[in-house]
């Protein structure tokens, strides 16, 4: 029981921390004040993360290993695509997209949003994940195109706008369909509209 309580404890941490870093940004926010909203003690930060980095650090880590560990239930995400016949990677990509989708519509909230948009404003952020990297092997594979060109960027930076975009601009969105939340139906248009694109990058590299 006392476990699950400091477990309870350090979730809130997270949680809190992610709102207060999102709204103010890191340098905004005060670790006493982080501790105030959670109602917890200041050693308590120590205790679990160190210090204010480590905190900020963690609540990254955290969203990686969430990610990471829903989507790895599709396929080995730390395989290499590339040894993969094509229709197992075309079949492998609707799937990981599919899960992708699932994640960001399940698991992000507004506050992570935010947290996410203010980090990458910094010229040291830097983000990756094991599904993301494996995507992007996947779809140089299937598309015929060097991984680390820039047609491969603007295409991956294309997909996570497909998928994450409504909800970044959540305010616009929601006006604009007069409801107050996404529902199964919106989710269901946003993969259609992202497998019509994937369908038709992959027709174009069959022609080419």
């Amino acid at each position: 029981m006392e476990q699950e309580n400091k477990e309870i404890a350090k979730q809130r941490i997270l949680k809190v921390a992610t709102k207060l870093f999102g709204q103010k940004s890191f340098d905004g926010v005060s670790i006493r004040e982080i501790c105030k909203e959670a109602d917890v003690n200041v050693s308590m930060i120590s205790y679990y993360f160190g210090g204010k980095q480590e905190l900020y650090n963690a609540i990254l880590s955290d969203l990686v290993k969430r990610q990471t560990e829903f989507e790895e239930t599709i396929c080995n995400i730390y395989g290499n695509p590339f040894e993969l016949e094509r229709d197992m990677q075309i079949d492998i990509l609707y799937k990981l997209i599919d899960r992708s989708i699932d994640f960001f519509y399940s698991n992000i909230t507004g506050d992570m949003i935010l947290f996410l948009v203010k980090a990458q404003q910094s010229p040291d952020f830097k983000m990756t994940t094991p599904a993301f990297e494996f995507l992007k092997k996947l779809l140089a594979s299937i598309l015929h195109i060097k991984e680390n060109s820039k047609e491969l960027v603007f295409k991956m930076l294309t997909i996570i706008s497909f998928i994450n975009s409504h909800k970044i601009m959540q305010g616009i969105s929601l006006r604009q369909l007069g409801q107050e939340d996404f529902t199964e139906e919106d989710i269901k248009i946003i993969r259609s509209n992202l497998k019509n694109y994937l369908k038709m990058l992959i027709k174009e590299s069959d022609i080419v």
